[in-house]
């Protein structure tokens, strides 16, 4: 599907009509997408649905069956796309480091690889809390450690465009905090940023746009706000009551259309459709006085995602 609301004048990232094919096998089917520069762009999927194939395709490392890719203003398949890609980071889901090297010597290792400046590394250990241990064989550390080094050496060469594909394996809850920190200063900067995650409530609160795929194709695509009604799903409201009040709650709802009520001892859970919702506040507000508390629950983006699935 297309995405009209980004133009492509100032996008870091367009695809159009790119699929992947190995045999009968449809990897990626017909892909339309705009990620604009200074973005933080999700892209989520299950197990099979094209993520990394698509991620592959747009670093270039393979080609594609069919459509066209643009990635920081080069065609992946063009002979300006070398030059380009000095100016894009990645850090692989499954990272594969040498033991033997310290983190500095690794760091130092990429850097000559990618044509950046090796007097950088140390401060972009520093800068990803490995500061202290730049002398320590990548075989001493924890997977954590290990995915913090990645991603330092995703910011070699200071990127224009990152791709991270599950960076938050390993991630204790603090270290997480401390990435998403990372990634809003990036794009502060202007840095274009795709990232991939199975940990749905890591992204739904952080990323501007994110695209859902399913079997190959981008099915969904927008904030997590447009994606909520674009797919219209209901919201729950629950309330904490006494039992007594369980009968005045029917009556107050049966006239509201799609609005079912379900009690259980001292709390009762309303779910309706999204349009419906002041409308079902509005009953409820003759009874305020009589409810403990209240709390209204939007679809999440799990709830979006498998919703979409079904």
């Amino acid at each position: 599907m297309t995405n009209s609301s980004v133009s492509a004048d100032s996008a870091a990232i367009v695809l159009a009509g790119v699929s992947k094919h190995y045999g009968s096998v449809h990897a990626v089917d017909g892909v339309d997408l705009t990620v604009q520069r200074g973005e933080l762009f999700g892209l989520i999927g299950h197990n099979g649905a094209g993520k990394s194939t698509l991620f592959k395709m747009m670093l270039g490392l393979i080609p594609a069956s069919a459509g066209a890719i643009h990635v920081a203003g080069a065609s992946v398949q063009g002979p300006d796309f070398r030059v380009a890609r000095r100016k894009i980071g990645y850090l692989p889901e499954n990272l594969v480091l040498y033991d033997n090297l310290t983190a500095l010597e690794t760091m130092r290792f990429f850097a000559k690889l990618k044509g950046a400046d090796v007097n950088s590394c140390p401060a972009l250990l520093e800068r990803v809390g490995l500061g202290g241990v730049g002398a320590r064989a990548v075989q001493e550390f924890s997977k954590g450690m290990r995915q913090r080094l990645g991603f330092a050496q995703a910011l070699l060469g200071q990127p224009s465009v990152l791709f991270l594909d599950e960076p938050s394996n390993g991630l204790d809850p603090g270290a997480i905090r401390d990435f998403y920190a990372q990634l809003r200063e990036l794009r502060a900067q202007g840095v274009t940023i795709v990232i991939t995650s199975h940990i749905l409530a890591d992204l739904q609160e952080r990323v501007d746009r994110l695209a859902i795929m399913v079997s190959g194709k981008i099915q969904a695509i927008g904030s997590v706000r447009a994606l909520r009604e674009q797919l219209d799903l209901p919201l729950s409201i629950a309330l904490h009551v006494e039992p007594a009040l369980v009968p005045a709650l029917h009556n107050h709802l049966q006239a509201i259309a799609g609005v079912s009520l379900h009690t259980t001892d001292g709390e009762a859970i309303i779910r309706c459709p999204r349009p419906a919702k002041m409308a079902v506040l509005a009953a409820l507000a003759p009874l305020s006085a009589q409810l403990v508390d209240l709390h209204i629950h939007e679809p999440s983006l799990e709830d979006l995602f498998f919703g979409l699935r079904s």
